[in-house]
């Protein structure tokens, strides 16, 4: 359960832009899906299943610009952007999305696709990071849906069959096991995203450092 509950401690003034950005839209989610779960994952996964993608096409990218290994992130992304993908296919066979959600999902998702590459370009590590952040509220819808689910207030009902078949759930399976295993997924996100940001903040500071001593010699020339 603790697992559950991590959240990365804001640095920098990064981190606090990253966590302002995530905030300012799970304030949107609330306040347009507030309770309905089912329609709310369908709309987000949407998104979620964007900045894997984004991210590996650059790295795929510059790995070829630069003839330079990728050190395996490009497969973690692609990965990442297919598991998300799975996410929405699953919640589509539960929710049934309306004609205003679909519309609402293509606009999402353009403006995010734009607004995701962008950051990804000016800062990988803020991009990364918002990603951390974003699964971090991700656990948490799962958890709130899970409660409503094991009390009763939610209905449960047989697992989708694309689920027991992507997750190998048992026949019997229901969506409250679904919405566990998707939040595992979610977290297992969040813990790569976050480990990314951290390694490209020390690569930062590592060429910092190279970079000063030099600076300090020209000067002292």
């Amino acid at each position: 359960m603790d697992n559950l509950k991590k959240h990365y401690e804001v640095k920098n003034f990064s981190d606090r832009v990253a966590l302002g950005f995530t905030k300012f839209l799970r304030f949107l989610a609330d306040t347009f899906f507030k309770k309905r779960y089912g329609h709310r994952a369908v709309v987000l996964e949407t998104v979620a299943a964007v900045p894997g993608m984004v991210g590996g096409m650059l790295l795929h990218l510059k790995s070829l610009r630069k003839m330079e290994d990728d050190k395996g992130w490009i497969k973690i992304l692609l990965d990442e952007a297919a598991n998300e993908r799975m996410h929405l296919m699953t919640f589509i066979e539960v929710a049934k999305p309306t004609l205003l959600e679909r519309a609402i999902i293509m606009m999402a998702q353009f403006i995010f696709i734009i607004m995701y590459l962008f950051i990804y370009i000016v800062s990988p590590k803020t991009a990364h990071r918002i990603v951390g952040y974003f699964e971090e509220e991700a656990v948490v819808s799962y958890t709130d849906y899970l409660n409503e689910l094991e009390t009763g207030k939610i209905q449960d009902q047989p697992a989708p069959e694309i689920a027991i078949n992507y997750w190998n759930l048992p026949l019997h399976a229901t969506l409250k096991d679904v919405v566990r295993v998707i939040r595992d997924d979610e977290a297992g996100h969040r813990d790569v995203n976050h480990s990314f940001a951290d390694i490209l903040e020390r690569r930062k500071e590592t060429q910092t450092d190279k970079t000063v001593p030099q600076e300090k010699k020209l000067s002292q020339e």
